[in-house]
């Protein structure tokens, strides 16, 4: 095996196959370890020194005869991949050696206990980030390989591309933070942020009735109701080509019925 079909192995496999050192392959056939490729095949047994280990077993003794062990071979690893520092890497190894500070103190000339527990908290962090970054990982993966329906946002309307494919769930989160007192109140808030703001524009084009014709005023009207700022939401609203208006400006109309006025 490659050295990078063994990297390929090695960051294809799960948290749990990590943490053992090997992973299983052809249907739970193969033991194959992460950290050098080496395979064992189940139903042979392997001879070792006099003893014979099965498959899995072998694995095993494998990865603590050469490769010391998973938490040594992890730690080793370059720091672009842990983010540790050589000191970080040294206080792992003892805490999980289940060292106290006091002992770490007398072991590592010159650093002092608060030091010592400093790295323990900092080390906790780190460990409660990652979990919410493995976490927020896990779900995109889910999401990208499961894609969520969508809202349908008309092609008829400006400045609307891929980039403002909107989900169900994302709408509903968009319209509750924008509308905190209720769909059938005013804003609360107007975003800034283009798709939070297409839906929004989405929700207030519906205060408007498709195949009527509105004056300037008729329109000020409706949008003073929802937010203070009316002449930014009329802009909006036909920068983004949710209505059209005729050139001087006295008549708006939602824009999706045009055609047929």
């Amino acid at each position: 095996m490659t050295m990078k079909s063994v990297k390929e192995s090695f960051w294809n496999a799960s948290l749990d196959e990590i943490k053992k050192g090997y992973k299983k392959e052809n249907e739970d056939l193969i033991f194959s370890c992460l950290f050098c490729g080496k395979k064992f095949e189940k139903g042979i047994i392997y001879p070792e020194n006099d003893t014979y280990y099965e498959a899995e077993r072998a694995m095993i003794h494998h990865i603590e005869k050469h490769h010391g062990s998973v938490l040594s071979s992890l730690i080793d690893m370059d720091k672009k991949y842990t983010g540790l520092t050589e000191l970080q890497k040294t206080l792992i190894e003892m805490f999980s050696e289940g060292m106290n500070d006091i002992s770490i103190v007398k072991e590592l000339d010159g650093n002092s206990s608060s030091t010592i527990r400093n790295h323990r908290f900092a080390l906790r962090e780190r460990e409660k980030q990652a979990k919410i970054f493995l976490a927020i990982m896990e779900l995109m993966n889910e999401a990208r390989n499961n894609p969520s329906k969508h809202v349908e946002v008309s092609e008829n309307f400006k400045m609307v591309d891929d980039r403002f494919k909107i989900t169900e769930a994302e709408r509903e989160k968009y319209l509750k933070n924008a509308f905190k007192d209720g769909l059938d109140k005013p804003l609360t808030v107007f975003p800034a942020r283009e798709k939070r703001k297409i839906v929004v524009l989405m929700e207030i084009i519906k205060r408007f009735k498709t195949g009527k014709k509105y004056s300037e005023t008729e329109v000020n009207e409706i949008l003073m109701k929802m937010w203070h700022d009316h002449v930014t939401l009329r802009r909006y609203l036909i920068e983004y080509g949710f209505m059209e208006r005729t050139s001087d400006g006295s008549r708006y109309w939602v824009k999706e019925d045009t055609e047929n006025l």
